[in-house]
Order: C-alpha cells, then sequence, then structure tokens
C-alpha cells in the first residue's frame, strides 16, 4: 500500500484563517488522487488544547473546530471513498490531553477512573518515584497537589499517559477506534506504539554507556521500563481482532530501543499489518547504513506482515535536506523517490516529499512547537517539515489568503504544485512515474528483495516476484561509482547512469532499475 500523509494545520485552508482544514483536504483529494497512492493518513484532526498540535487529545470522538465538523469529516471520507482513496485515522492511544475527561475525572477521582492513569506516590522525601524522564525534556512526573501524587507523562507534562494495564481502559479505546470503523474509515496509524505501556514496578531505566549524542536527560538512559512492554502484544491482538471485523489496515509508528526488532513483534497474522520507525529518518545515508536497516527488517518482519518504510514525516527534517550531502536538489529528490517507491512492503509518503520539497527555515519568532523553543538553537524543532503546502507562487503559496500559522518558505514557493505541473521534468512528475512504475511491475509491488553485493557508496538489491527479477542500484555518495553490470534487457528507470561492456556507471545522484535476462 501507498499511502499519502496529509498533516492538516498544513495542508489547505479552504476558510483562510491561517489553519489547514477537512474541507481543504476534500478539496485537493483529487490532486493526491493523481499522485496513484492507494490511501491518506491524515495526521490528527481531534478536539485538542492543540498543545502539541492535535497529538493531545481531549475527545477522540469529536473533531477540533479548528479543522471543521464531523460534517466535514464525513463529506471527505464518502469524497475518499469515491475516488477509490482509504481514508486512514492517526489515534494517539498512549496519552490524551489533561483535558480529556477521563484525566479531569482520574484527578479527582470520579466515574471509577481514578486508575485510568499512571499515578504513583512520592518517595519518602517527596521526589518523583524514580529516574523517568521525558521525551520533549525535563522529568516525566509531574506532581498533582490534590491527589499528591505524580502522574507519568512521556511527552509534554500537559499530555498525560493512560494506564493502559487497566482492563476498562483497553475497552474504552477499542471502543473509540470502533466508532471510527462503523463510520468507514480504512485502518488506523498508531502513534507512538513503543510508548504505551510502562512497568508497573516502575523500576528506573539504566544509564547509557555513550551519551556523547544526547540533546537532553532522555538520551542519557536506556529506556528499558518506560516503554516497549511485554503486555503490549496481547492488546495487539485485540486491536487485530477489532481491525478483521471491518477488513481494516493497520500501521505502527515504533520508536526507542531496538526499534527495528519491535516492528517485528509488533506486526504478524494476528497484530499489526505494518511498521515504520525513524530508522530512515536519521541524518546517517550512507549505502552501508540503508543496506543494515533493509536486512534488519527482512530478518525482523515477517509475511504476512511488512515493513512500511518512510523518509520523512511531520516529526523530523525532510529528507531532501537531511540527505543531500551537498548534491545537486532536484536530482537527490528523485533519487530519493526511486529508492523509496523500490522498497518492500507498504510506502508512506509525507506532504511535500513528492515535490522535492527542502527542510524549511523557520525564525525562532514564528517558531511554534514547544519542543524546538525548550531547545533553541541546538535543536530548532519540528516546524521545519510542517510548513504549509506550497501549491501556487502567490502569497502564502496558495495555501491560504490570510498569514498561515507557519510561514511558507521562499524555497517552498518556487517548488509549488502549479509550476511543477507545468514542467515535464518536474520533481512532481517524477514522483507519478516511480509510483505508476511500482504498480505497474509487480516485482516492486508483490515481490520479495534481495540485497547484492556492490563497491562501497552504492546501494544494490533485487526485486523479485514469479520468476522476474529488477535489479535497483542507487549510488548514495558523491563521487560517481562502477560496477559490473548484470544481465539484462532493459532499463525500466534510471537517471545520471550509463552501462558500456558490462559495466555500469553511476554518476552523483545516479540510479537505475534493470530487468534481469
Amino acid at each position: 500500500m501507498i499511502i499519502y500523509q496529509v498533516y492538516p494545520r498544513s495542508f489547505f485552508d479552504a476558510n483562510n484563517d491561517g489553519i489547514g482544514d477537512l474541507v481543504g483536504i476534500e478539496k485537493k483529494l483529487s490532486y493526491i488522487k493523481s499522485l496513484g497512492v492507494d490511501a491518506i493518513w491524515i495526521s490528527p484532526f481531534f478536539k485538542s488544547p492543540m498543545k502539541d498540535f492535535g497529538y493531545d487529545v481531549a475527545d477522540y470522538r469529536e473533531v477540533d473546530p479548528i479543522f471543521g465538523s464531523m460534517d466535514d469529516f464525513k463529506s471527505l471520507l464518502q469524497s475518499a471513498k469515491s475516488l477509490g482513496l482509504g481514508v486512514i485515522v492517526d489515534m494517539v492511544i498512549s496519552h490524551t490531553s489533561e483535558e480529556h475527561p477521563w484525566f479531569v475525572q482520574s484527578r479527582v477521582k470520579e466515574n471509577n477512573r481514578s486508575d485510568w492513569y499512571l499515578w504513583a506516590d512520592p518517595n519518602p522525601d517527596g521526589t518523583p518515584p524514580n529516574n523517568w524522564v521525558s521525551v520533549f525534556g525535563g522529568p516525566a512526573w509531574q506532581w498533582d497537589a490534590g491527589r499528591r501524587q505524580y502522574y507519568f507523562h512521556s511527552f509534554l507534562p500537559s499530555q498525560p499517559d493512560l494506564n493502559m494495564h487497566h482492563p476498562d481502559v483497553q475497552k474504552q479505546v477499542l471502543a473509540d477506534m470502533r466508532f471510527w470503523l462503523e463510520m468507514g474509515v480504512s485502518g488506523f496509524r498508531f502513534d507512538a506504539c513503543n510508548h504505551i505501556f510502562q512497568d508497573l514496578q516502575l523500576r528506573s531505566n539504566p544509564p547509557r554507556e555513550d551519551n556523547s549524542g544526547a540533546l537532553h536527560p532522555y538520551g542519557y538512559q536506556v529506556h528499558v521500563y518506560d516503554q516497549a512492554q511485554p503486555e503490549m502484544l496481547p492488546f495487539l491482538e485485540k486491536v487485530r481482532g477489532l481491525l478483521d471485523e471491518y477488513g481494516a489496515f493497520s500501521l505502527a509508528e515504533v520508536g526507542g530501543h531496538d526499534a527495528l526488532k519491535l516492528m517485528g513483534e509488533y506486526t504478524g497474522a494476528t497484530r499489526l499489518h505494518s511498521a515504520y520507525s525513524f530508522a530512515m529518518m536519521r541524518p546517517e545515508s550512507s549505502a552501508a547504513y540503508v543496506r543494515n536497516v533493509i536486512a534488519t527488517l527482512e530478518d525482523s518482519i515477517k509475511v504476512p506482515a511488512s515493513p512500511c518504510y518512510a523518509l520523512s514525516n511531520h516529526d523530523k527534517p525532510r529528507v531532501a535536506t537531511r540527505w543531500l550531502n551537498g548534491r545537486d536538489r532536484v536530482l537527490t529528490a528523485k533519487q530519493l523517490l526511486a529508492m523509496l517507491f523500490a522498497m518492500r512492503g507498504d510506502i508512506c509518503l509525507y506532504q511535500g516529499e513528492e515535490l522535492g520539497l527542502p527542510e524549511a527555515n523557520v525564525s525562532y519568532e514564528r517558531l511554534q512547537d514547544p519542543f524546538g523553543k525548550n531547545f533553541w538553537p541546538k535543536f530548532k524543532g519540528r516546524d521545519g517539515c510542517r510548513t504549509p503546502m506550497p501549491w501556487t507562487n502567490h502569497v502564502h503559496g496558495g495555501f491560504s489568503q490570510v498569514e498561515p500559522w507557519l510561514p511558507v518558505d521562499e524555497v517552498h514557493r518556487e517548488l509549488n504544485v502549479e509550476s511543477q505541473e507545468a514542467r515535464p521534468g518536474s520533481v512532481l512528475h517524477f514522483a507519478r512515474q516511480m509510483i505508476a512504475l511500482r504498480k505497474a511491475r509487480t516485482e516492486l509491488s508483490q515481490g520479495t528483495i534481495r540485497l547484492i553485493d556492490a563497491p562501497e557508496g552504492v546501494l544494490a538489491f533485487s526485486r523479485q516476484h514469479e520468476g522476474r527479477e529488477l535489479v535497483c542500484l542507487f549510488n548514495m555518495d558523491v563521487t560517481p561509482k562502477q560496477m559490473p553490470a548484470p544481465d539484462f534487457k532493459d532499463m525500466l528507470s534510471g537517471q545520471s547512469v550509463t552501462t558500456h561492456k558490462r559495466q555500469v556507471t553511476l554518476g552523483v545522484c545516479g540510479f537505475c532499475f534493470l530487468e534481469a535476462v
């Protein structure tokens, strides 16, 4: 499955309040369909105080007014289905907003929800019960004067973690999923899956031996006890049972310690269908690194489950900048799209990735992300990948007629959809070609993958299905590379590549798909 991720705040503003909305997504569905993708994943649009821009849910069954209404969502869903596009909803079940009625009641021990969140008594000296720290910086325990206890939060203090060990919490979360499945959604993307369960003994995490790369104290620990607990596996089987009632799809976001192994544990015939991690969203871009990710995932995730490959999303710097390494911007963007659509499994394409958008430059004065505000300038936050989608070269990139919530990068305006539609050689047209090629060739859409030995700097693998084989070669380095050419009868796609006397020369940003004899 090819999934197009929509970050609703930044996709298209239909009512000109500076924030994207559900009506805006519906107005652009024909564009999404034209890419050739199978489904859209919409980042959270639930009712929320927006302290973490929708990932702090205050009601799982209401649309936040800034995005529109439930009728708007139902209209979007109907329009998507008429175009043959699935709609995947982003479920955030590791935590809620502090404004969620469940937490409000838990705080005052009402409605049998006292232990729906992870509460703990202080140590005798008043300190938190253990050494757990927050992903966003600072202690992971927040004192509540009313209960005279601490509550745990993996992220912001305004995002208390649910106690998913509680059977009633699990039942309620499953009921909220059923609410959307009954409406007709195609499935769910599950946010922060490794954070859904914690150790009930509240044991402290061990220190990390090498913390030299740590941005803040979170990186000083090995997160053995505050995430990725074994209770997750039977819960996922309950989730899968519900999904199977509706023929729905599931995609896990898996981070944390040993994420590639966890992806294998969280997927399978009785668990989730697919999973992705942040492994391909790191700064490392060498052929050896990508090869190791592929090899590890092939060893970890077994059929009928599949890995999901994503190079960009709403949390990490855009790959067009992150893996540029001084190369040509357009050629690099095309090469990375070719590599993405050559992978085995499901694919996530983040809005604007099909345009080759680089990471936007957002000044501190315009910064919205609390994570970035906490650690500027060492870490500039996530706003650089969340700026509005550029539709035209008009003011605000055609995203809105008023000043948007984040500024439109001037480089992005130049790379807008309208101008790329008019250029046959644009990154946008190339993205469509790659998606079409993937769908036309079962080797790419259904085949197995086999890694091939290649010179340093070259990522090489073959895709095979029912006796047919495509050899895929990518020069990930900054200098040209040569390697022996396999026996082939046709080059289905290529860039900066020549073949001569059984020799392939891949220029900088070079790649090719060779149809084997």
